[in-house]
């Protein structure tokens, strides 16, 4: 199992070659950008420049809101840059999001869509890698253009890991098929790895003639060790659980009812009603909880053999809780 770190959500470029740096010399594996307040895809070439093993992936970057050209080019000159240390990451999003955020269309088989557009991006990589003519033709995309003003051309490491992130059995069947890995959504809980996702996964191996090992699942995971803490991670299962298509989780447990309460309450804006919802149960189940010193090992305890790649909800961020990072590290 790697270990992995959250780059802040609310980054400064500025500060991402110090982040990378202690995270390297921290003993971290990787460290993913997500797609929330900033551009996933900047820090990149800021990590890859001032480290010489720390790999670099989105987590996510949104799929829907570019075209598989635009992925690709992105991909590949970070491959190229980095010698092979880059992952992309991408994600869905929900429909409001891709409509009302990105305006952009939201497509009537979203799995369907993201796993043309991962055969799109590798059509592309193919072509700049062998020569080959592109020739890609879909329900979503047809690419069939490529003159040699605009191919890249060959790189050394041309097999960059595609991951993809999702709630549902659906896409993680998807990444069983086509990805070489699953960002699981930091709404789950073991039992719900262990039921639901991993089996998923291995269907859709299974069906592609592949071996569920060829898609590493990557958990990024909720853990506490004080009140404060304790009372955040309840705000954001509240957040996450408010939303619909991530209901199966709560069903697996029989909490649909509290994930309709919690619906409703977000409707109404009412945000800081929601925590309460979220008794102890539900939050032991979401969450690792222990003292500080005991933390490190309750996270690998509930973890291992369940994820290949763990990274926790709460960013990496130099000077702050080295404490905690080290001995963390020091259990994998």
């Amino acid at each position: 199992m790697h270990l992995d770190a959250l780059i802040p959500y609310d980054h400064d470029l500025r500060a991402i070659p110090e982040t990378a740096r202690a995270a390297e010399e921290m003993g971290f594996s990787a460290l993913w950008s997500a797609e929330t307040r900033h551009d996933p895809f900047l820090p990149g070439p800021l990590v890859f420049e001032h480290t010489t093993r720390l790999s670099f992936g989105t987590a996510i970057a949104v799929a829907f809101a570019r075209s598989p050209g635009t992925l690709a080019y992105t991909a590949w000159d970070l491959a190229r840059g980095s010698g092979g240390r880059f992952i992309l990451g991408l994600g869905t999003q929900i429909k409001p999001h891709i409509e009302r955020r990105f305006g952009m269309p939201w497509p009537k088989s979203p799995a369907g869509k993201l796993e043309e557009q991962i055969a799109a991006i590798r059509a592309l990589w193919t072509a700049w890698q062998t020569g080959e003519r592109l020739n890609h033709r879909g329900e979503y995309y047809k690419l069939t253009l490529m003159s040699p003003f605009f191919d890249p051309g060959p790189i050394d490491h041309p097999e960059i890991p595609i991951y993809i992130a999702g709630v549902n059995t659906g896409l993680a069947a998807l990444a069983g098929r086509a990805a070489d890995g699953f960002h699981v959504h930091p709404l789950h809980t073991a039992r719900y790895i262990r039921e639901v996702l991993r089996p998923a996964i291995a269907e859709g191996a299974e069906a592609a003639g592949r071996s569920p090992a060829d898609c590493a699942v990557s958990v990024t995971a909720f853990a506490a060790s004080t009140p404060e803490e304790i009372a955040f991670v309840r705000g954001q299962i509240a957040f996450y659980a408010s939303t619909p298509s991530y209901r199966a989780v709560l069903a697996l447990h029989g909490w649909e009812a509290v994930g309709e309460a919690l619906s409703g309450l977000a409707r109404k804006k009412a945000w800081e009603a929601m925590p309460a919802l979220i008794d102890d149960t539900i939050l032991a189940a979401f969450t690792v909880i222990a003292p500080g010193p005991d933390l490190p090992g309750a996270i690998v305890d509930r973890y291992a053999g369940l994820a290949d790649r763990l990274a926790l909800y709460v960013p990496f961020v130099p000077g702050e809780r080295d404490w905690f990072w080290h001995g963390l590290v020091r259990n994998f």
